[in-house]
């Protein structure tokens, strides 16, 4: 009998810190765990007491990557609570503001954290030498969305302009239509992008995931629609905390998430948005998508980064579309009442399905706070990959087992410090 172990002690290349425990007795996986071990960081916590109108800012600030989708989440919940309905101007430039959330987050992961594994480099900027193009290319693409963030919500990161009924400002027309040739050569460039990563060579791995992910009858979803999964279930937002449940587990300071029916885990984010939405996509998406050589829904979480690429080109078509018809929302926002009320609500962040749920009293102040974000809903299932993979891949050289877990980690493109939210600690002195 041989036991070996096997550690990563910090991933690189995610947002956030966490390592990887597995250990081994003869080839056969007896113990793995995939350990996250930032700071509990109490955001439920912080937002009881404050006013509503706090909420978008401060959740922004769980995540520098996707403040928008921590804001939007939070404002459809809390509008929900009041009964809000803003205007199709409103609404269209929030989905305009994710369009840039998703353009520079997506950029980011596919060329610098997420390509280097597939071409054999340790990041991304070893690989300007022989790809400069592509990673000149990822990098505008990206300075593009923050461009975007900054015209709509007054900085690109954690921005300042998003409210409970709208906007504080509407930027001036002239503003908006100075960034459509960008984004017509950013459409392009996400073509040439997608064509590029799907003829990358790919595990052959693949599960009978659970896909989940919202859905819209009239557009791809972004910020609204109902919950639907690849077993054809169809759930109303509001009916998410008794269909998914969060656990804790003793090697991990984010929680992970289950079906509660069936105690299994499953499976956000591009690839999933894609499978279960294709028939949604912009027409040069849908025509990509149908080119690639993959079938819709995929299984195999290595071709994520073709469901990032065709949500890139998604994002700046769908951008290019209302920024063209873009006028600026009057009112920018609409007045309301502060009556108690609870509201909840699911936006897809870049990750994957994002939850709120907000209770507040007569006088707008938050009693009770409740965010699930999609890194801890995905980390049970990149766990359970990572048993399978383990197996699949292992070698002798600990190196290069640890550098194909690390990769297969990397495809879900995780925020480990979006999902620390939450800990209960106790302590066994006996």
């Amino acid at each position: 009998m041989t036991e070996r172990t096997i550690r990563i002690d910090a991933m690189t290349r995610v947002e956030g810190e966490g390592g990887l425990y597995v250990r081994l007795r003869d080839r056969a996986v007896e113990e793995l765990r995939l350990e996250i071990y930032e700071p509990p960081r109490m955001f439920e916590g912080l937002l009881r007491g404050r006013p509503l109108e706090d909420a978008p800012d401060i959740t922004a600030r769980i995540c520098g990557i996707c403040p928008v989708a921590y804001q939007m989440s939070s404002i459809h919940a809390l509008e929900a609570a009041l009964d809000i309905r803003v205007a199709p101007e409103i609404r269209a430039m929030r989905r305009l503001l994710y369009c840039g959330e998703w353009i520079q987050s997506h950029a980011l992961h596919v060329f610098l954290l997420n390509s280097p594994d597939f071409l054999g480099y340790d990041n991304g900027l070893d690989m300007v030498t022989e790809y400069p193009e592509e990673v000149n290319r990822g990098l505008r693409m990206k300075k593009h969305g923050n461009q975007l963030l900054e015209a709509i919500g007054g900085r690109a990161i954690h921005p300042i302009n998003v409210t409970v009924g709208g906007f504080f400002r509407c930027p001036e027309r002239e503003t908006m239509q100075r960034l459509i040739p960008d984004f017509e050569w950013c459409l392009q460039a996400a073509i040439e992008t997608t064509r590029w990563v799907a003829g990358f060579e790919f595990p052959e791995f693949s599960a009978d995931y659970q896909l989940v992910a919202l859905s819209h009858d009239d557009e791809y979803p972004m910020n609204e629609g109902r919950i639907v999964t690849s077993d054809g279930e169809s759930i109303d937002v509001t009916d998410f905390e008794s269909e998914f449940e969060e656990r804790q587990v003793p090697h991990s300071t984010a929680l992970h998430c289950h079906r509660k029916k069936t105690g299994q885990p499953y499976f956000l984010g591009p690839l999933a948005r894609v499978g279960l939405n294709t028939d949604r996509l912009s027409p040069q998406a849908k025509r990509l998508a149908d080119d690639v050589g993959i079938t819709w829904p995929c299984f195999n979480p290595f071709q994520g980064i073709v469901a990032r690429s065709l949500e890139l080109v998604h994002a700046f078509e769908e951008a290019l579309a209302i920024l063209r018809g873009y006028q600026p929302a009057k009112p920018n926002r609409i007045d309301y009442v502060r009556q108690s009320g609870q509201g909840c609500a699911a936006t897809e962040a870049p990750r994957g399905l994002l939850y709120h749920r907000y209770r507040i009293d007569d006088d707008g102040k938050i009693l009770q706070a409740k965010i699930i974000p999609p890194t801890s809903q995905n980390q049970a299932q990149i766990e359970a990959d990572l048993r399978r993979w383990v197996s699949q891949i292992l070698t002798d050289d600990d190196a290069t087992t640890a550098r194909q877990c690390e990769n297969l980690v990397r495809c879900y493109d995780p925020c480990i410090s979006c999902s620390t939210h939450f800990l209960k600690l106790k302590i066994d002195r006996t």
